[in-house]
């Protein structure tokens, strides 16, 4: 059972990243702050969701939510500031698109630079906990899913419609046939080898 808030004393936002581990694209993230009382048979954190569940979740989240933002931070970005750096700005690039203000941040996770002067904790797996981590990573994870199947259009024969640009052995294949693109993110190590590892790895958090 998710609990509504962290803190009782100051309005808090929930904060989340999509797209950490992927070979291709940006990375992602959101920020929410929901009504104290707001609640959803379903609402979890969003990796324990199908698709069809998160994309019917969103309109929910944006219709119900106090305030929300979401922002990404691009391939070539995350190339140069490493994907951590990146992670992080993303979900300050959402804060700033929030309409209302938080006094409080919920970050996933375990690492965050500090946002103007706002408080923040950050929660290991805290997007299982609260329900305002929860929503941010829905909406995270759905934006850039779209965003993914639109470059599908452009890429095809990586199949980003499908695997959203993780490692899956179809991506994996695609780049040792094919190459890679100008949304591939450079600092992955591409031999064959390593390919499979990273396979392996990014395998089991495919939804």
């Amino acid at each position: 059972m998710l609990q509504p808030f962290y803190q009782k004393r100051y309005t808090e936002a929930g904060c989340d990243e999509a797209g950490r581990g992927c070979y291709a694209g940006p990375v992602f993230a959101a920020a929410v702050i929901l009504r104290k009382d707001f609640t959803h048979p379903f609402l979890t954190d969003s990796k324990q969701l199908n698709e069809a569940q998160r994309n019917e979740l969103r309109p929910i989240i944006e219709k119900e939510a106090v305030s929300y933002g979401v922002a990404s931070v691009c391939n070539e970005e995350i190339d140069k500031i490493n994907i951590l750096k990146a992670s992080i700005k993303a979900m300050h690039l959402a804060l700033d698109k929030m309409k209302k203000r938080p006094k409080y941040l919920l970050i996933d996770g375990n690492r965050f630079y500090a946002y103007n002067d706002i408080k923040h904790k950050c929660i290991i797996k805290g997007d299982g906990l609260y329900y305002s981590i929860a929503a941010a990573s829905i909406l995270a994870k759905t934006y850039r899913d779209e965003y993914m199947k639109n470059l599908h259009g452009e890429f095809p024969l990586y199949n980003w419609g499908s695997n959203k640009g993780y490692g899956t052995e179809e991506h994996r294949l695609a780049i040792e046939a094919y190459g890679l693109t100008k949304y591939h993110r450079m600092t992955w190590s591409f031999n064959t080898s390593q390919l499979k590892l990273d396979f392996e790895e990014n395998e089991s958090i495919i939804m």
